[in-house]
């Protein structure tokens, strides 16, 4: 009887030692309201269960032991994948193609073919919302959503390559704005119903799909003249306050060719009558 005692007081004697001293063992402590806290360790302080979240033990924190419904034992952290090299060469061992900085894409097709680059990127804007991939129900791809037959017209193999779409599609707005006189609007409109339509109704053709795709690229190019309008004054507003200022007499011969030059940036209804090459 008194060896039965001594085993029982003995096994007991175990067991609050275990809740007592601290458990070095990485585990996650979950609580009856379904939240957990991961510690490296625990010890029982009173009615209070310490968990410590740093491996120093300067950080813990103590919660009702009540609270606890149990312990699991910390998953283990997956080993970071190893970090990719950098390889300047593409498949098969060819250089990769670099990044296309649309921007100078843009500005490259405009001054080839002498239209304005905000332009361009208001088309765009509409055509594809600057989306590479885009294709269009009746199956126009790319920046400026060119059709299949008019992409192999403009000589483009790819549709999806940028440089090749955006030079594609800026030349056919050239030369349709040369067929209209450069007329913007009916230019645009025959960008998006086709120059045939244009002629058939002798100006926009009342679809509210071609008449809405109009006043978008009108509406966006306008804005953009406006904005770059108010934000640079001309040079021959800055000599003008100048000479009432008495600081300049007689404005030099360079000047006065730059400031000729500041009506390029037009509205669209400036630049209805006039040639974007001006």
């Amino acid at each position: 009887m008194r060896r039965l005692f001594l085993f029982l007081f003995g096994a007991g004697a175990v067991v609050m030692l275990a809740a007592v001293l601290p458990c070095f063992a990485d585990e996650v402590a979950v609580l009856t309201n379904g939240f957990t806290i991961q510690h490296h360790r625990r010890e029982v302080v009173g009615e209070l269960t310490r968990l410590y979240i740093s491996a120093d033990g300067a950080s813990f924190v103590d919660v009702p032991t009540a609270d606890i419904d149990h312990y699991e034992e910390a998953p283990i952290p997956a080993d970071p994948p190893p970090a990719k090299r950098a390889n300047p060469a593409g498949a098969g061992g060819f250089p990769a193609r670099p990044k296309t900085d649309l921007g100078d894409v843009v500005n490259q097709a405009s001054g080839r073919y002498r239209l304005d680059p905000d332009l361009v990127n208001s088309v765009i804007n509409a055509e594809s919302g600057f989306n590479v991939r885009a294709v269009s129900p009746k199956g126009a791809q790319g920046l400026m959503q060119l059709m299949p037959s008019t992409a192999a017209q403009l000589g483009v193999p790819n549709a999806f390559d940028p440089e090749a779409n955006v030079d594609g599609g800026t030349r056919y707005l050239r030369e349709l704005l040369e067929r209209y006189n450069f007329d913007l609007v009916k230019a645009l409109a025959a960008y998006n119903a086709g120059p045939q339509r244009v002629e058939q109704f002798g100006g926009v053709p009342p679809y509210h799909e071609t008449r809405a795709y109009v006043a978008r690229i009108v509406k966006d190019f306008n804005k953009k003249k406006i904005a770059q309008g108010k934000a640079a004054p001309s040079t021959s507003q800055k000599v003008a306050s100048a000479q009432r200022n008495g600081s300049v007499k007689n404005p030099p011969a360079k000047t006065q060719a730059s400031t000729s030059k500041t009506h390029h940036a037009q509205t669209v209804a400036d630049a209805k009558t006039s040639s974007p090459s001006e």
